[in-house]
């Protein structure tokens, strides 16, 4: 159990009448609305991908703490890494409160940075909340010929990916132009379960989207086995439980592509976001919101997430929106570099 999870069940238990009061408010604040509804949370990849995970937990749990306890159900819609379901949230999904999704966090950058497969503006959605922030690596197999960093900026290694604009495929271009390394994409993967099973079948080298919660508890027998080598990792800061690991922006040619690996790693802070189409009515939307904290406090659910391997870490909603708004408003020359990961 990680620290982070093991906190958060202490003081749920301690304080254990707050969440209850909390829940009684946010009843009373959305009324009988959702009495006999069902909320459905779209996640934009396959099932057994760490965002499918934490939203079967977040599901099995939330409905208790909305007025009337409607169903919550998650589908998945894989595609595009991510574009898929994010533009089906802003062009068709219903704006009452009975619609969420789960993406992966990169793909807010899709638009800034010119891709053509977003339809979607990331500063109109309607925030609920993150489940976690998520630090990212950059593993190779054990039986690749790059072993590490320095390996890396001098032979080539075949990186897993999925989706143009997903993670997986924008980290390793923005190592390739940014740093140096030498990776070759292999695209076309439905996602990173797969990515996984192609790369202990020798199919690929690589993958330079690892989230190190993930790494560390659901994939524990690689390290312990030293099936694979950390590379480097992802992020605007060096995660604590990794000091030995480079922080690949310390590899950047200059300080502009400083700016541009900074500007790529900052959707990493919010996590696996949980958010709804724009135009929800602010009285579901907060209904919503607080819903999802109190359920990031509740035992049964922190217990769940425990078995599940899951690291927690609530994210508010006006956090999220600060972090969108800190990405649009990166200056001009950082932006044009970060670009320049699309050519």
């Amino acid at each position: 159990m990680t620290h982070c999870i093991r906190w958060t069940i202490v003081a749920a238990l301690i304080c254990g009448g707050v969440p209850n009061a909390a829940a009684q408010a946010t009843q009373e604040a959305d009324g009988a609305f959702y009495a006999g509804k069902q909320i459905t949370i779209t996640v934009g990849t396959p099932a057994g991908s760490s965002a499918s995970l934490y939203a079967q937990a977040v599901a099995r749990h939330m409905g208790r703490h909305l007025s009337g306890t409607p169903t919550v159900l998650v589908q998945h819609l894989p595609g595009a890494g991510g574009l898929s379901a994010a533009n089906r949230a802003f062009q068709t999904m219903p704006r009452d409160g009975t619609a969420l999704v789960s993406t992966n966090s990169v793909i807010f950058l899709d638009p800034l940075l010119g891709g053509t497969g977003a339809q979607f503006d990331p500063q109109k959605f309607t925030w609920i909340g993150g489940t976690h922030v998520e630090h990212s690596t950059c593993v190779a197999w054990h039986t690749a010929r790059v072993q590490n960093l320095r390996d890396a900026l001098t032979h080539e290694l075949l990186m897993g990916s999925y989706g143009a604009s997903g993670p997986s495929a924008v980290f390793a271009r923005a190592a390739n132009v940014l740093a140096g390394t030498k990776f070759k994409l292999v695209t076309g993967y439905a996602g990173g379960p797969e990515v996984m099973i192609a790369m202990e079948r020798g199919e690929i080298e690589g993958f330079c989207a690892m989230g190190w919660s993930e790494l560390k508890n659901r994939y524990s027998a690689w390290l312990t086995e030293k099936k694979v080598n950390i590379l480097f990792q992802m992020g605007l800061e060096k995660d604590e439980e990794m000091p030995r690991v480079p922080l690949i922006s310390d590899s950047a040619k200059s300080p502009v592509d400083r700016g541009a690996f900074n500007l790529l790693f900052t959707p990493l802070e919010m996590g696996r976001p949980i958010y709804a189409p724009p135009g929800v009515p602010s009285k579901q939307a907060d209904a919503l919101r607080e819903a999802l904290r109190l359920t990031l406090l509740d035992p049964l659910f922190l217990s769940d997430a425990a078995k599940m391997q899951l690291d927690i870490r609530h994210v508010s909603a006006p956090a999220l929106q600060k972090l969108v708004e800190q990405i649009y408003q990166a200056p001009r020359d950082v932006v044009e570099r970060a670009s320049a990961i699309r050519n």
